[in-house]
């Protein structure tokens, strides 16, 4: 009987003895939970004031907007801290469609349609304005074209309130006239696209079950 693969079998058996304790001896054993390793230095949880993402980097959602040195881009930091699933870009997103919605419900008059994403304060203000327009008997007709320019100009945050604020500047573009009761333009030009500049404080108070930004002030 020839025992040459026999002796052959043996020594490949004992080789793979010997890498098997090897590559044990290296990468260790694994058994039941491993609990999760430790933060290194220079790492931080996604979303704290310090603007730290988990890989160690500025938190690009956070310096797209703002400047890293700005009391801005600190107040968006602590805005996370209490609300990580808060994000800025969505944020602006968000208020693009609130733009139009709450430009145009001024416009028509239609107040009762923007009334849940107004403050007190600016409801009755356009009230005011879509009031006296009423009683001149104008009528305004306005067509939205778009919003040209978006920027977020500033932010601030109240951590014993947690109130957040976020001030956004709009140019928004759109056609708008304004008729008399016999229906004659006394303003505007229907055949040009006007461009309106407007900067919008938006407010909210974090960590809570309502989602909603509400308007809390106006200017240009």
């Amino acid at each position: 009987m020839n025992s040459s693969p026999i002796i052959q079998l043996l020594v490949l058996a004992g080789i793979a003895i010997f890498l098997i304790l090897r590559l044990k001896n290296v990468l260790g054993t694994r058994d039941g939970f491993e609990p999760p390793r430790e933060a290194q230095p220079g790492m931080a949880r996604r979303g704290g004031p310090d603007l730290e993402v988990i890989e160690g980097g500025p938190d690009a959602d956070i310096l797209d907007h703002v400047a890293a040195d700005s009391e801005a881009a600190k107040a968006l930091g602590a805005m996370k801290a209490v609300e990580p699933d808060f994000n800025v870009t969505e944020f602006l997103q968000g208020a693009r469609g609130a733009y139009e919605m709450i430009l145009m419900g001024f416009e028509n008059g239609d107040m009762a349609s923007i009334l849940p994403f107004l403050s007190e304060e600016v409801y009755e203000a356009f009230s005011q304005v879509v009031d006296s327009r009423e009683q001149q008997g104008l009528t305004v007709e306005s067509t939205f074209v778009g919003v040209r320019e978006m920027v977020l100009q500033d932010a601030s945050f109240d951590s014993a309130g947690r109130e957040a604020e976020l001030v956004v500047r709009f140019v928004g573009e759109l056609t708008h006239v304004v008729r008399d009761r016999g229906g004659d333009i006394v303003e505007g030009d229907e055949t040009k696209i006007k461009r309106q500049k407007d900067v919008w404080t938006f407010a909210r108070v974090m960590g809570t079950d309502d989602p909603n930004w509400r308007l809390v002030a106006t200017g240009e």
